[in-house]
């Protein structure tokens, strides 16, 4: 297998667990799910309501579907800071980023 073709093999199998884990979360608590991925509630309506079949065809995308939300610097700092005990360091970030806005539809 090229390091190509294995790179898309990857990326498909991190969609798949990402949208196995977001259904999960949201059909679980949705409120906490939508915190704990940025999302707001039609997008959380979307991801819940996917069939397993949807998901599969939506996996399978040569693009990585999650986004990786820690584009400001205080929050990365916050989390990555070996100065600080696991439990503050999650407390700080999660303050962080609970003031950021959920990601809208596109």
């Amino acid at each position: 297998m090229s390091a190509k073709s294995e790179m898309l093999s990857e990326i498909k199998e991190v969609n798949l667990s990402y949208l196995l884990l977001a259904q999960r979360l949201l059909r679980e608590d949705k409120a906490m799910g939508m915190f704990r991925m940025g999302i707001n509630s039609q997008l959380a309506d979307v991801l819940a309501n996917l069939s397993l079949a949807q998901t599969v065809k939506l996996a399978a995308s040569n693009q990585v579907l999650c986004r990786f939300r820690f584009d400001d610097h205080a929050v990365l700092s916050s989390l990555a800071d070996k100065g600080k005990t696991n439990a503050v360091a999650q407390a700080h970030s999660a303050i962080l980023m609970a003031s950021q806005p959920a990601e809208a539809i596109g």
